[in-house]
């Protein structure tokens, strides 16, 4: 039997949850707020009424601060997480973006020496070649997060001048533009510094466009990975054989290349091809479904890392452009 109390307290749980709290004009309040638009107006040229207008229409979004500040799910295992991404379907739709941009990869190889299939990996990784792009407001993203979430509030800030630096530069309405709930953009997943930094008008049609273009798209995540020291026909990672009771002792703690091969030889780690033995690398194992894998990433294994910090993500677009590259190859 529902008594009348229970009945009240459903009442009001439906109506939190049927009526989202928003926070459309509370921004311009704060003080802190104040301080950054005050900072944009003197040091950037922006005009004051321009900024209070748009952080009047700009909503706290509580679904944002809930999906960042939720805790971390368990980390998902190699054997886990490769299914995700090596599919037949990701695969197929990868080769088919490849040969509609075929020109716009070649070129993008020439000017920026990063093959064509590390290229249409990263973008069929990051959003399933432009299918998933985000749908958050990302003024509304960079907003929440840089003023409601201390624990990184600095870097979304920064992020949000970029932002409004940019879409002044694009000529950019930006409380139209859609993104990540962290405020990555268009089929590369750019946030607004990457964007000012790489991103490149590839087409030369005047704008940068990484939502809609995929030429633009292609240039700027090829860019961004020469500036970050890409090296050209170099191998990238090697998957090894170990034997002894010494090879964990040798794995890295980070993502930066602080190993030689012979170091990891000596630890008693083979690789099938030929390395010089003064060469840094990476060293990692892998919780993989026949078992450990042991695996040694390159100079460019770890250019692949920059895109995002973790050795799973550049290990499944290392084997997802091989993948892709290989099924190319046989349909041509």
């Amino acid at each position: 039997m529902i008594n009348k109390h229970t009945k009240i307290y459903t009442l009001l749980a439906w109506l939190l949850t049927a009526t989202p709290i928003t926070y459309a004009d509370n921004y311009n309040e704060s003080t802190e707020v104040q301080t950054f638009t005050k900072d944009l107006v003197e040091n950037n040229g922006f005009a004051e009424e321009q900024l209070t207008a748009l952080f009047s229409q700009v909503k706290r979004q509580q679904a944002i601060l809930d999906l960042i500040a939720k805790p971390a799910e368990k980390a998902k295992l190699w054997k886990e997480y490769r299914p995700i991404f090596m599919t037949k379907q990701r695969v197929n739709e990868g080769v088919t973006f490849w040969k509609n941009n075929q020109e716009a990869l070649e070129r993008a190889e020439k000017t920026y020496g990063v093959p064509p299939q590390i290229v249409v990996a990263i973008i069929g990784v990051e959003t399933f070649y432009g299918r998933n792009m985000g749908s958050w407001p990302v003024m509304d993203a960079l907003t929440t997060l840089g003023f409601d979430y201390p624990p990184r509030s600095d870097f979304f800030r920064r992020q949000l001048k970029e932002y409004l630096l940019m879409t002044r530069e694009e000529q950019l309405d930006p409380l139209t533009l859609k993104g990540s709930y962290a405020g990555a953009m268009g089929m590369a997943q750019f946030m607004p510094g990457s964007f000012r930094a790489y991103a490149v008008d590839f087409d030369n049609d005047g704008h940068i466009d990484i939502w809609n273009n995929p030429t633009d798209a292609i240039g700027s995540v090829a860019n961004y990975f020469k500036e970050h020291g890409w090296q050209s026909k170099q191998p990238v990672v090697v998957q090894a054989k170990v034997t002894g009771d010494k090879v964990t002792s040798v794995l890295s703690t980070g993502l930066e290349l602080d190993r030689t091969i012979a170091k990891l030889t000596q630890a008693g780690w083979s690789l099938p091809k030929t390395i010089p033995d003064n060469t840094p690398v990476m060293a990692f194992k892998l919780d993989g479904e026949a078992g450990d894998e042991y695996w040694v990433g390159l100079n460019n294994f770890q250019v692949i890392t920059r895109y995002n910090r973790s050795v799973m993500y550049s290990l499944v677009v290392y084997q997802l452009s091989e993948q892709l590259l290989a099924t190319k190859l046989n349909n041509d």
